[in-house]
């Protein structure tokens, strides 16, 4: 599993960062976990607003820090 945070280094993107790793640790699940701040990298994905994350490719949250329980979720 790739994880990947979108954002450019502010402090809701560090608490999304720190969230997944957490998760990760809770659950056991073993994933590759990317900061993407480049600004057309995130572009590319589509994304306008940040933090975002996004799994395997794939956006799955948009514009703000989730909670430990939807990363797992997630991730599960």
């Amino acid at each position: 599993m790739k994880i990947e945070i979108l954002g450019t280094g502010c402090n809701k993107c560090k608490r999304t960062y720190e969230r997944v790793n957490k998760a990760l640790e809770v659950t056991g699940v073993t994933a590759e976990v990317i900061k993407v701040e480049d600004l057309a990298e995130i572009m590319a994905y589509g994304v306008m607003k940040t933090p975002a994350l996004a799994i395997d490719g794939e956006i799955k949250i948009v514009g703000k820090v989730p909670s430990l329980d939807e990363i797992t979720a997630l991730i599960s």
